[in-house]
């Protein structure tokens, strides 16, 4: 990952990816996968997943801290993640192109099979493996559930399912998922998903076939 505070000379075409932080492993891995050398990843925290209002302003700001430093090239490692619109407003104001797709459930598995799957899926509490890895902290301790196990079914009462969307195929997290459904109540399915969407979103911003 690049720090761009300490940013010096690059090559000209280098590419920069401002993407969320729950999928800079994965945007990580597609680089390596298939030598994107000349991709530059900075990341927003991941905790943005819970407050969508600071994506806009923030992307904003990145956007043109970068331009500041000379990257002509930069692409939004972000779907609309819950900002109603106001990213595309960001990024038509910066000329720069988005992941599409509502949220990163859907470009995981493809945004045509997700919006396919439709009313199937309405009720369906999706993980990833990010979401595996940081379970408690983004889920048990913020919502006090390791405390107040009652309110498990305050909190997840109207979902049916949970689906975990797996990039990787890693046993440990598996485990967490399978464990996770039954802490919450739901029924369980895996879907072996890969990097879906993304891997041809950062190819064509890199500038290869993909």
């Amino acid at each position: 990952m690049r720090n761009r505070k300490n940013a010096t000379k690059f090559e000209p075409r280098h590419t920069l990816v401002i993407g969320c932080g729950m999928i800079a492993r994965e945007v990580l891995a597609v680089k390596q996968q298939f030598g994107l050398d000349h991709i530059d990843l900075t990341c927003l925290p991941a905790e943005f997943h819970f407050y969508p209002d600071r994506i806009a302003p923030a992307m904003d700001k990145a956007i043109s801290d970068a331009r500041a430093e000379g990257y002509e090239h930069i692409v939004v490692g972000y779907a609309d993640c819950g900002t109603g619109g106001y990213l595309d407003a960001v990024c038509e104001k910066h000329g720069v192109e988005r992941l599409a797709g509502p949220h990163c459930f859907a470009f995981y598995q493809g945004t045509d099979r997700f919006m396919a799957s439709g009313d199937a899926d309405m009720l369906a509490f999706y993980m990833t493996d990010f979401l595996c890895r940081q379970f408690d902290a983004f889920f048990i301790r913020p919502l006090g559930l390791d405390r107040h196990p009652e309110l498990i079914k305050d909190y997840f009462g109207n979902y049916e399912k949970l689906i975990y969307l797996a990039q990787t195929d890693d046993p440990e997290l598996d485990i967490v998922a399978e464990n996770a459904a039954k802490l919450l109540g739901l029924s369980y399915e895996k879907r072996s998903t890969g990097y879906g969407d993304l891997t041809p979103f950062l190819k064509r911003a890199a500038g290869t076939k993909p």
